[in-house]
């Protein structure tokens, strides 16, 4: 944890030891088309889960013997995805259930479009966060990300969220489209009633690896010339923002969730991954078969975590090398950190 005067707080979040966190995608449809999109169907299978197995897959994750899975709900954060997560029905009831069993915090990820009328099935009692996509302060940006109309329709669905009183956080994907526009998202979001901002890094997979996504990728100058500024920019509105920090110094230590964390990526046809990155292959740590949580064997994403290497992330440097300078001599100018790695920035007084 590092202070950055009398009134800020910076730290470095998402490796506490009790902390766990499900990222439970109810189904892989959505009515978007986004270009940075990184659900995979021929990987995460089509089906859209039922409330049946999505309860039955709440309480899987909240045992304390039995199975390999999370120890306990009650350090465990669980956000909801899809696709886009409203477009499933269920998703109401899964929500309550997950209230039920005890999870720690409730967010559900989504578009904005707040399909099957969903503030008006659950309470702001229910969920702490609707966290909505918005990858631009204008139409004009975000919408060649996320489609035509987008934006109007989701600011539209973050003022309904905030005036029926519940928690609104809100994601932007950040690449060499849209770098230029995140310093104009604080003032907008402030004015939406947004508390908490996520700013995330474009991910080479799903959609972006298909269409040749390094080009959307942002070098370290870029990264670090503006996102922290935009950070501290939103602290000073009041809102508490994270962003992953990316880049290491070669002296500093790099550490890899997958070992020092708990963090299941859980989709439609059973696959359960520990690392986001991995998720375009066959390579999942874990498996749901038969309503239990399964350990897969080797070689999968959890045998690779145990590597060390100069450049940080094993990830990374196998499916992502592009992110790496190295110098003459052959070493990485710096690491490249764990995506699960996050700073946040936070008015104190």
């Amino acid at each position: 944890m590092t202070g950055i005067g009398t009134d800020f707080l910076k730290r470095t979040v998402e490796f506490r030891p009790n902390s766990r966190n499900l990222f439970f995608h109810i189904l892989t449809a959505c009515n978007l088309k986004c270009a940075h999109c990184y659900i995979n169907p021929s990987q995460h299978g089509n089906v859209t889960l039922d409330e049946t197995t999505i309860k039955r897959w709440l309480r899987l994750f909240s045992l304390t013997k039995g199975s390999d899975a999370i120890r306990s709900a009650e350090d465990t954060n669980v956000i909801f995805l899809g696709g886009e997560p409203t477009l499933n029905p269920a998703l109401a009831q899964g929500i309550k259930e997950a209230r039920r069993l005890g999870y720690a915090s409730v967010t559900v990820d989504t578009n904005g479009f707040l399909f099957h009328d969903i503030l008006a099935k659950i309470t702001p009692e229910e969920v702490d966060y609707f966290s909505f996509s918005l990858d631009g302060s204008v139409p004009e940006t975000n919408d060649i990300i996320r489609g035509k109309g987008t934006f109007e329709v989701c600011t539209r669905g973050i003022r309904s969220a905030v005036e029926l009183g519940f928690g609104v956080s809100s994601i932007f994907t950040a690449s060499s489209v849209n770098i230029h526009d995140l310093p104009n998202m604080p003032h907008l979001l402030k004015d939406l009633g947004v508390t908490r901002f996520f700013i995330q890094v474009i991910g080479i997979r799903g959609n972006s690896a298909m269409d040749g996504g390094e080009s959307l990728q942002l070098a370290r100058d870029a990264w670090e010339s503006v996102v922290p500024e935009t950070a501290m920019e939103a602290a000073k509105l009041g809102m508490i923002c994270h962003y992953p920090k990316v880049f290491l110094d070669r002296e500093e230590t790099f550490e890899c969730a997958g070992l020092v964390a708990e963090n299941y990526f859980v989709f439609p046809n059973g696959r359960v991954y520990t690392c986001p990155l991995c998720e375009d292959y066959p390579l999942h740590a874990y498996e749901i078969r038969d309503g239990r949580l399964v350990r897969r064997p080797p070689i999968t994403e959890a045998e690779l975590y145990t590597l060390k290497i100069p450049e940080g992330c094993v990830m990374n440097r196998l499916l992502h090398p592009g992110n790496i300078i190295y110098e003459k001599g052959g070493e990485p100018r710096y690491k490249i950190a764990c995506c699960m790695l996050k700073e946040e920035i936070v008015l104190t007084e």
